[in-house]
């Protein structure tokens, strides 16, 4: 057996919905299914997500508050109104910041920008900066991606004499700031179509609105922002998404040229993962170690040396970021093993003194991926006595629930239920602790904690072409609410296997089933090897792709998890170095020994975990279930092996069948044998074995030992007498078959138990543990046939 990582989770889609669009759409099975699967399930809606029928941006005037904005903007801009946008130091922040930037700037505003930072301002507008804004002759601040919690910084613009003009897309509060104009998607009483844009999907209608035309032009920073940050990638974000990409594509922008040389990418090959593994996370590492500005610098320049140089430093900061995050994920690991094991703790709560307040969220998804428990890190401020954290959730804990009902202690918090932000006491940690251990407990259960992978469905290898892939790639650009299809394939035999990579750290596979391949490669699956039988049926999920190499294209899955539902069998009857089964086999490996003068030779290796077997009654009582064992030695018999395994389900068995005297490499002799050696003793007889034996046994071409063994079955018989060394031949016999002596019994069973278990093929060896293990033969038949 090998146990899957996570649970695994197969979604069943309405098969007459699945047929319709099928039928309908002239699409294949598996994109009919993985629409379905995505709520997409009329004609006409999987219709426009596929072929983007009659997509197109929606009236920005259809946004509360936009006339509003657009005129008080158009007026600014006439007077020569000193603008500031304020921004927000994350990736959606700042596109959403540089959007603005580029829309007012071509409208020939005097317009500036402003990130608050992290670590000495904090998220969203504040009263310093509104006052700093006063003091330079700002008369109207605009914020993007900020500012729907704003409400007493809101009241201070106005007694500055400024006008705020708020544009955001995060929740709104009950009460809301009063400000000239409020563009938001989600207002109570919004008509807009929308309601999931991001902050730069908001700062791009307020860019339409201004400019009058789709601003196709700021389509590429509107994509990264709007795939940054995470939003539903469904409806107008997914159209901003969709073209946003082609955009980049084929990029003019210098800073992000500049940016994408840097990180090695070939523009042509640029996707949605460009976006998130690439670019944001270069963007968000200015505003996560210190000032944003420098992302929004790169994005708005338009000289290149300025733009190289800015995309190194940034680039710098994200390898500083990296470095940052691995050593405190690290110190947060250690914390939890030592401090908080998992075993008592349903919620991690750790924090400590001078842990970046900037990266924490990563270090809490990074605990979560190891752990699967809800997360907090916490960077301690002792002067202050305050922790500043980030959490960070698993399905079925509901965070921001769980924190309101803690808020007496968090004087600032929010998020929503998979991941939040607060500020509370130092002196507040144990209690808030405590509490979330609490409510975990009442709400989750054991299996609550084992990781959910949501699977589109389980697929035949059948199904699985190059002209299915190129359809499925018409539903990206994948990210929330159209994740990158994940699929199961199951019980599929293994045509091939191996470890690759320079560290031997990946797996390559290849699976087969009723005549159908297909290649899969696991990166970071390589120490499962040693854990898949290559005969096994296995069960795998991943994600399917298009392999393309030396113009050559075809099918190919990446391995994410692994599993095999049923006993197996490896081989290790060749491998002499004992150590080196320690080395191939699982800790808690069951050795079993069958012969008492081995066990001194197997003891040192199994660590105490050894069972000696030595007679029927004890094969037939120990318990094998889900258990991993190692069959050390040769038993005496199958009848042993039978009585063993029989009516048991064990994970695992290693054969190993250690023997030192082996009699299959011996000669046996055959009856024509016996009767050559007989007639020599009744001519030459008799015979002195001890000085004539080695001859006899050399002009025959056998051993001294098949001599003395013929010696001792005919003396067993009575058919010769044997005196101090002698051998002569019995005058006076009873006709016997040779089959009545005990030593040819003993050697025939030993030949032919060496035969079976030793030198016997592994799919053999494998067939006959099958019939065993599985039931597939009735006992008695197995008693009859193997004894």
């Amino acid at each position: 057996m090998l146990h899957s990582k996570t649970r695994w989770i197969v979604r069943n889609p309405d098969a007459e919905k699945e047929n319709q669009l099928i039928q309908e759409l002239n699409i294949s099975p598996l994109v009919a299914s993985l629409l379905v699967n995505r709520g997409l399930e009329t004609v006409e809606s999987a219709q426009q997500f596929l072929f983007d029928k009659n997509a197109d941006f929606h009236d920005p005037f259809l946004l509360m508050g936009m006339d509003t904005a657009v005129s008080r903007i158009k007026k600014a801009i006439k007077l020569e109104e000193h603008i500031l946008i304020f921004g927000d130091y994350d990736a959606d922040g700042v596109t959403s910041t540089s959007v603005m930037m580029k829309t007012l700037r071509e409208l020939g505003a005097n317009v500036d920008f402003y990130i608050p930072n992290r670590f000495t301002e904090g998220y969203g507008p504040n009263v310093p900066a509104f006052k700093h804004a006063a003091e330079i002759g700002v008369s109207l601040i605009i914020t993007v991606d900020t500012g729907i919690a704003a409400v007493n910084e809101a009241k201070a613009a106005s007694e500055l004499g400024i006008d705020l003009i708020i544009t955001d897309h995060h929740e709104p509060g009950p009460i809301l700031p009063e400000a000239v104009a409020i563009i938001h998607p989600k207002l109570e009483n919004s008509n807009y179509p929308f309601r999931e844009l991001a902050g730069v999907g908001v700062a791009f209608k307020l860019a339409h609105a201004l400019l009058g035309r789709v601003p196709e032009h700021l389509l590429e920073l509107a994509a990264i922002g709007t795939i940054a940050d995470l939003v539903s990638l469904k409806g107008e974000n997914r159209l901003i998404a969709k073209k946003g990409i082609k955009k980049l594509q084929a990029t003019s922008n210098v800073g992000l040229k500049s940016l994408l040389k840097l990180a090695g990418v070939e523009t042509n090959t640029i996707s949605e993962e460009t976006i998130g593994f690439l670019i944001a996370p270069r963007l968000n590492a200015a505003g996560r170690l210190d000032s944003a500005d420098p992302a929004v610098d790169l994005l708005l320049t338009e000289d290149v040396d300025e733009a190289e140089a800015i995309a190194e430093e940034i680039d710098q900061l994200n390898k500083n970021r990296q470095a940052i995050v691995s050593e405190i994920a690290e110190q947060a690991i250690r914390e939890v093993e030592e401090k908080y094991p998992i075993s008592e703790n349903a919620v991690l709560v750790i924090g400590k003194e001078g842990w970046n307040a900037g990266v924490i969220g990563i270090v809490a998804s990074k605990l979560v991926e190891k752990f699967y428990r809800p997360a907090i890190v916490l960077s301690y401020d002792l002067e202050k006595g305050i922790a500043k954290g980030s959490a960070r959730s698993i399905i079925g804990f509901d965070l921001f629930k769980n924190l309101s009902a803690c808020k007496e202690i968090l004087p600032h918090f929010g998020g929503h239920p998979m991941a939040a932000g607060m500020t509370l006491s130092l002196s507040d940690v144990d209690d808030l602790r405590n509490r979330l251990n609490m409510a975990a407990k009442e709400q989750l259960t054991e299996g609550d904690f084992i990781p959910v992978t949501q699977l589109d469905g389980e697929i035949a290898l059948s199904e699985i072409h190059l002209s299915s892939l190129e359809e499925m790639q018409m539903l990206s650009p994948y990210g929330m609410d159209n994740p990158k299809p994940k699929i199961l394939i199951k019980d599929a035999n293994i045509n091939g296997m191996r470890r690759i990579g320079s560290e031997q750290n990946h797996l390559k596979m290849t699976l087969e089933t009723d005549g159908y391949s297909l290649d899969g490669i696991g990166f970071g699956l390589g120490s499962a090897y040693e854990q898949i039988s290559p005969s096994s049926k296995i069960s795998i999920i991943g994600e399917l792709s298009i392999n393309e190499w030396n113009n050559i294209r075809k099918p190919q899955i990446f391995l994410q998890d692994l599993a095999i539902d049923r006993w197996q069998l490896f081989d290790v009857r060749g491998v002499k170095r004992l150590q080196s089964l320690v080395d191939i086999i699982p800790a808690q490996t069951k050795w079993i020994v069958f012969n008492q003068e081995n066990i001194e030779k197997f003891q040192a290796y199994s660590k105490g975990n050894h069972v000696l077997i030595s007679s029927i009654e004890e094969a037939i009582a120990l318990e094998l279930n889900n258990n991993h064992v190692i069959l050390a030695d040769l038993p005496s018999s199958k009848e042993m092996l039978i009585s063993l395994f029989s009516k048991k389900n064990p994970a695992r068995v290693y054969a190993h069948f250690y023997k030192e005297d082996s009699a299959y490499f011996s000669t046996v002799p055959t009856r024509d044998h016996f009767k050559w050696f007989y007639a020599l003793v009744m001519k030459k007889g008799p015979i002195d074995l001890k000085r004539q034996g080695e001859d006899i046994a050399k002009f025959k071409g056998w051993s001294k030992e098949v001599i003395d063994y013929m010696s001792q079955v005919f003396f067993e018989l009575d058919f010769v007498k044997i005196n101090n060394g002698f051998i002569s031949v019995n005058q006076v016999t009873q006709k016997r078959d040779l089959s009545e002596s005990i030593s040819y019994k003993k050697r025939q069973a030993q030949y032919a138990l060496e035969s079976e278990l030793v030198y016997s093929s592994y799919q053999q060896l494998s067939e006959w543990f099958d019939e065993v293990i599985q039931g597939s033969v009735k006992f008695e038949e197995a008693m009859k046939e193997w004894t």
